[in-house]
């Protein structure tokens, strides 16, 4: 049952039209990539390789083959020198210099869409340079306005057995599930380490979390406690799972979780982007018509009738419109003996001695954007 479940992930007929892409984020530490790599085994296993891109620019090696990796296109370490930054701040430049160049990269897993059922990304270590930065909300909005996308949180449960630092990791956990605005599981990592069942527990019953908090004395706990009260509603709603990264264990579950987030992705994330992207068409059509009507105004006074010149001489007396309606509607013989006397072209070889590529520039751009008869 649990492999059927990690098999199909459709929309609901049982058969993936889309990949699902997993977005895997999680504290530096926290076995991000060891996760990723043991994916990408399990799927191979099945015989469903998934397709991998990697988004950390600064990782030394890779565990996995990355169909798609960012440092084949950007340089960490140039990019550092170029802009004078330090670590953090070349991580940002460089997800920002290849957010420019996503589209091509939805093209690749348009094209990959039949061959598999996963696109797995890893992202930085750095996890608010994800989160947080302008590039990589264009890059999941990218995705989540294509394919169904879910996100993946990992979670150390090693460290996080202090109520403490387990808060912390809840309302991080919270903030990037409102940021992302998409279906969110919660991957409670190294259980073969310590089991997650404390964690749940902590999460499922407010009184026993209470009892450990009761052990700290601090202005933090207080705090904690105060904030449990507050995520209440945000752990009744929150997938989680347990999983080891080194063993393999619970990736059946994870699955399972994942095929259930496609499910929510259809039913409530999906018919909200549709409604952005066609009120996003809209506009776009809106802003084209009102640059249609505009250049209607601008060349209003022309008259489309006469569009023939009678001489050089005839030029000096039209409009800027008028000129461009009649540029190209000579007589091939017309056209050389008047190509002597061309206002636009003469005043640019003669006076500016520009290079002809400026000159061309400067053609068309004054084709593109005339300006108006009161100018």
């Amino acid at each position: 049952m649990a492999a059927a479940a990690a098999e199909v992930t459709a929309t609901g007929s049982g058969s993936p039209a889309y990949p699902v892409c997993v977005l895997v984020l999680g504290m530096a530490g926290s076995g991000k990539t060891t996760l990723v790599q043991r994916l990408t085994a399990h799927l191979h296993g099945q015989n469903s390789p998934p397709y991998v891109i990697n988004l950390d620019p600064a990782v030394h090696e890779l565990p996995f083959p990355a169909n798609i990796d960012i440092r084949d296109t950007v340089k960490y370490k140039e990019v550092m020198k170029q802009y004078g930054l330090g670590p953090n701040g070349g991580i940002v430049t460089s997800l920002n210099l290849f957010a420019t160049r996503f589209d091509q990269v939805m093209k690749f897993i348009e094209k990959r869409q039949n061959a598999s059922q996963y696109v797995l990304i890893d992202t930085p270590g750095q996890i608010e340079v994800f989160t947080w930065s302008a590039s990589g909300t264009i890059i999941t909005e990218a995705l989540a306005s294509t394919f169904p996308s879910v996100v993946v949180y990992v979670m150390d449960t090693s460290r996080s057995t202090s109520p403490i630092t387990f808060m912390s990791n809840m309302l991080y956990a919270c903030s990037i599930l409102y940021k992302t605005k998409l279906p969110f599981i919660l991957a409670m990592n190294k259980t073969d380490i310590i089991d997650h069942s404390f964690a749940v527990e902590w999460m499922q019953d407010f009184e026993i979390f209470q009892d450990a908090l009761n052990q700290e004395t601090t202005y933090v706990s207080n705090l904690t406690r105060s904030m449990s009260l507050v995520l209440d509603e945000f752990y009744s709603s929150l997938k989680v799972v347990g999983v080891s990264a080194v063993l393999g264990t619970g990736l059946d579950e994870f699955f399972v979780q994942v095929s259930e987030a496609v499910d929510e992705y259809e039913r409530e994330y999906r018919p909200e982007y549709e409604r952005l992207r066609k009120s996003l068409a809209k506009a776009e059509s809106k802003q084209q018509k009102e640059h249609l009507e505009r250049l209607r105004k601008d060349m209003g006074s022309v008259d489309m009738e006469s569009s023939s010149l009678t001489g050089a001489s005839d030029t000096s007396s039209l409009g800027p419109s008028d000129l461009i309606m009649t540029r190209g509607t000579l007589d091939e013989e017309d056209e050389e003996r008047e190509s002597d006397t061309d206002d636009i072209d003469h005043q640019v070889t003669e006076e500016s001695h520009e290079e002809p590529a400026f000159k061309n520039f400067m053609q068309e751009a004054s084709m593109k954007y005339p300006r108006t008869s009161s100018h």
